[in-house]
């Protein structure tokens, strides 16, 4: 058996007021064109296919064309699971009905676990789609002591798994998820506040293979068998240093798998430049990098005039400019924190001190992470 791993698409994306669709459609050609060559028999989105919950119309539109072309043209299944950033319902629309020409869609967490079942010359192999689920959401399907937080509730879910899975037969779970050890970027978007959407990796020990997402780095989480395949961009400037790429899994008849990072040459890459204002303006131009998205982080330590529309002139896609001395450690009282590395809890826990005098107690932080959480699913479902 062969498939792809792909996830966090992100279509929709604005990137500083960027709209990245051109820059996702090009990448996905070549997923087309590597599941066309490489004669894959499904290809599997670990959540995320969109940026929010209701996506713009040139999004929407990508995605079917793309699908259209797996499903329909090459004839390979697609196994698609909604992320923190989907709506579960809005995607998961029609979903039976797509089933039936090998589009297998799934938004929400039902009583029931779902099963698609394809078949090579070895036998059966079983992908149990988990989608992205808040624990209150959940909280009715399992045990309520078990749905306090996102660890225990996947835990829940693949024990489950285990116990409807066939004896001696291939695994394959597909879940967006934190398994906790994971390597961060500053695009992701957090499942939860206050710490409480890590999954531990023994959640999935026992299956032939996990394919994750919700991490945009590729990464595998202990093991090669348990991977985020990352996403399609680098949505953010900390992932300049990264390679994106999706996964192509061979599993053999005893479920082994052999996991090849196929790397995806993107439109337009994302990368940093740093020096003084005169110096930058002077970098001789490189036309296979001339189009990059840029950030550029100044060194000057005087005004400068419109240092954006100078610098354009070089780097015509410059997104974004750092005064160093404003934003660096160097330059910042070293006994205040850096409030950009400051989770959602953090950040009003230090602003409640700060206003009341008092520190923020166990019971306030609990309130204030259930209403965040309440308001995220509302933002989610666009009911604001």
């Amino acid at each position: 058996m062969r498939f792809i791993h792909t996830a966090d698409w992100h279509l929709g994306r604005i990137f500083f007021q960027v709209h990245l669709t051109e820059d996702q459609a090009h990448v996905l050609d070549q997923l087309v064109d590597i599941a066309k060559e490489a004669k894959c028999d499904a290809v599997v989105i670990a959540g995320d296919v969109y940026d929010r919950a209701v996506p713009p119309l040139d999004a929407i539109r990508l995605l079917d064309e793309v699908i259209s072309r797996l499903v329909l043209d090459l004839r390979v299944a697609v196994i698609l699971i909604a992320g923190n950033h989907d709506s579960p319902e809005r995607l998961g629309f029609g979903s039976r009905v797509m089933a039936g020409n090998g589009l297998h869609v799934f938004g929400t967490v039902g009583n029931g676990q779902p099963m698609v079942t394809l078949r090579d010359e070895a036998g059966p192999v079983h992908f149990y789609p988990v989608p992205f689920a808040e624990p209150a959401a959940v909280g009715s399907m399992l045990d309520p002591a078990v749905a306090r937080d996102h660890g225990a509730v996947m835990c829940a879910l693949t024990d489950r798994i285990r116990t409807m899975h066939p004896r001696g037969e291939r695994a394959v779970v597909v879940a967006h998820a934190f398994v906790a050890g994971g390597s961060e970027t500053d695009s992701e978007r957090p499942l939860s506040v206050g710490g409480s959407d890590r999954v531990e990796r023994a959640c999935f020990e026992g299956f032939d293979y996990v394919a994750l997402g919700h991490l945009h780095s590729p990464q595998s989480a202990g093991s090669g068998s348990i991977a985020y395949s990352g996403s399609l961009l680098k949505l953010s400037f900390s992932e300049t240093g990264q390679t994106k790429s999706i996964n192509v899994v061979d599993m053999d008849a005893r479920g082994t798998c052999r996991v090849e990072r196929v790397k995806l040459n993107a439109r337009r890459d994302v990368r940093k430049v740093r020096g003084f204002l005169h110096e930058l303006l002077e970098t001789p131009v490189v036309p296979e990098t001339k189009e990059d998205y840029v950030m550029a982080t100044l060194l000057d330590t005087h005004a400068i005039l419109d240092p954006m529309g100078k610098l354009r002139r070089v780097f015509p896609n410059l997104l974004h400019v750092e005064i160093a001395r404003l934003s660096e450690a160097d330059f910042r009282d070293r006994s205040q924190p850096d409030l950009r590395k400051l989770n959602d809890l953090d950040l009003f826990t230090s602003f409640f001190h700060e206003a009341t005098g008092t520190p923020l107690s166990a019971d306030q932080a609990a309130a204030y992470e259930s209403v965040v959480e309440a308001l995220r699913r509302r933002e989610r479902e666009d009911l604001q």
